[in-house]
């Protein structure tokens, strides 16, 4: 289940580098946030290809795959030819692959068409993790062909590589919470020769990987696999990279869920201290139910105090690896995305307290995209690269400091972590492309929105804000009172239900719909 929770990870937003300021009004965010409905001239030919299907071979390394087992005989890889660049789409040399897999329809009688699923990260692969969640998808796959891709600069689809594993390894065990003058300048110094590394390995690929082309990627995708509409599935950031399509082809829109919702008239500071309330909402719910059942729970101050211990004196973790404290934050995290994992949180955090960190760091490696085997997938430079390219804002390490006392009231013990999360673009080679993303999309076909309320990644409310930015007539909502990151694969019938009757017969829930 590690899978699952590590390929829902949502971007905390983009930040560093040169000062900006970070408050507009609503007026100055929608003028500044405005992107053309008119897609570049596109290749004739890209949507005259073929696609050639063959059995697929096992998940790479870059995509998250070390168990080296091919998905199974139900599945099909095929690669999509896209133009690199859209504004210059004729250019043979300027072209990208991008991994496609599906599964096809089990009552191909009344198929309805591709139903294609993107899992979030940014910087997810669905070639890993369709396959690996397949079951939860039955029902939908009698009347559709299950696809999913790579999208531009993650895993088989020119991945986005920064640092070697070793280089990795260190990255994320070093201190991502500092305090005084010296610790800032090594955070920003270590963010900046991750960006140039990403620049040096990935050059080519970096100013092209954002949002808007991975839209028109999935519209080429649509045509070429045949379907008038593009039926869809988008979980976590999945529901931006929805929403941004819905508001360049709207009238291409099909049947859409967007599940564990991302708040797109966030910038990144309030999408970094929504996820810090988020987090800090989850740890709650944790410790409560905790409670009910076991004499055994920790308390947020006993994991803040264990967290400062860390700060200073790193345990041992696992194969001459010791848990530091950043590693430990990201696997207490990584543990909050559902609750099947919330008794390893407890067993892991009284194992750190006894001096053994290895189901702590566990946990955090699956954060960090790292594989029992040692090698990292692109999940998180994916992520990087993919939130540098979207969002224009770069912010200081002073202007950082200055948040701090803010994000620190919003969570004692993620509130930190959190707000130092936006020196990741500190000295990014790439321009953003806007404040926050246009989704309005009038015109579109109704588009079923579902939060969840104890979401601690992409919390409730954004749930309504991008109902609220979709457009009237657009969005309809429901409600699932629940834990975890997201709400269909939860195992709720209520929320199941009411997707599978939307996506299969086309029955629109009723407003305001709520399943507990």
């Amino acid at each position: 289940m590690l899978a699952a929770a590590l390929l829902a990870v949502t971007s905390t937003g983009c930040t560093t580098g040169k000062s900006s300021t970070t408050q507009s009004s609503t007026a100055q965010t929608q003028a500044q946030t405005q992107t053309t409905r008119t897609a570049p001239p596109r290749n004739a030919d890209a949507a005259r290809q073929t696609l050639s299907w063959k059995a697929c071979p096992p998940p790479t390394a870059a995509e998250g795959g070390s168990s080296g087992r091919a998905p199974g005989p139900d599945w099909e890889c095929a690669t999509l030819h896209a133009p690199l660049d859209y504004a210059k789409p004729r250019s043979n040399a300027n072209s990208i692959d991008i991994a496609l897999i599906r599964a096809k329809a089990t009552d191909q009688a009344h198929r309805i068409g591709s139903l294609v699923f993107n899992f979030g990260g940014p910087g997810g692969s669905g070639i890993a993790t369709l396959p690996a969640f397949a079951d939860d998808y039955k029902k939908l796959r009698t009347r559709y062909d299950l696809v999913s891709f790579d999208p531009r600069g993650v895993g088989r689809s020119s991945g986005v590589t920064c640092l070697d594993d070793r280089q990795l390894d260190a990255y994320y065990a070093a201190d991502a919470t500092p305090s005084g003058p010296a610790g800032e300048k090594a955070l920003v110094e270590r963010v900046a020769a991750y960006a140039a590394g990403c620049e040096r390995n990935s050059g080519k690929v970096l100013p092209h990987v954002g949002t808007e082309n991975a839209a028109r990627d999935m519209d080429l995708m649509r045509e070429v696999l045949g379907d008038a509409k593009l039926h869809y599935f988008g979980v976590s950031y999945g529901t931006e990279l929805g929403g941004v399509y819905a508001h360049l082809f709207p009238d291409k829109v099909g049947r859409a869920l967007f599940d564990g919702v991302v708040d797109p008239s966030a910038d990144p500071v309030q999408s970094a201290l929504a996820q810090a309330q988020g987090f800090e909402l989850a740890l709650t719910n944790y410790m409560g139910a905790c409670a009910k059942t076991s004499d055994n729970c920790p308390t947020e101050p006993q994991i803040r105090a264990l967290l400062e211990r860390l700060g200073t004196k790193p345990i041992p973790g696992a194969a001459g690896r010791d848990l530091t404290r950043s590693l430990a934050t990201g696997g207490i995290a990584q543990s909050l995305y559902s609750k099947d994992f919330w008794d390893y949180l407890t067993e892991g955090i009284e194992d750190a307290e006894n001096g053994d960190g290895r189901l702590l760091l566990s946990l955090g490696d699956a954060m960090n995209g790292r594989g029992q085997d040692g090698h990292y997938s692109t999940l998180q430079s994916s992520l990087n690269a993919i939130t540098c390219a979207d969002f224009a804002q770069r912010y200081t390490a002073a202007e950082i400091e200055q948040r701090v006392p803010e994000f620190r009231k919003a969570s004692s013990v993620f509130g930190d972590f959190m707000a130092w999360s936006l020196t990741q673009c500190t000295g990014w080679p790439v321009k953003g492309a806007w404040q926050t993303p246009d989704v309005s999309a009038k015109g579109s076909a109704p588009i079923l929105v579902v939060g969840n309320t104890g979401d601690p990644a992409t919390p409730y409310g954004g749930a309504k804000h991008m109902a609220q930015e979709l457009g009237p007539g657009v969005a309809v909502e429901l409600t699932y009172r629940g834990e975890g990151h997201g709400a269909y694969d939860s195992g709720n019938a209520c929320v199941k239900g009411a997707v599978d009757a939307y996506l299969l017969d086309g029955t629109v829930p009723e407003p305001d719909k709520i399943c507990s």
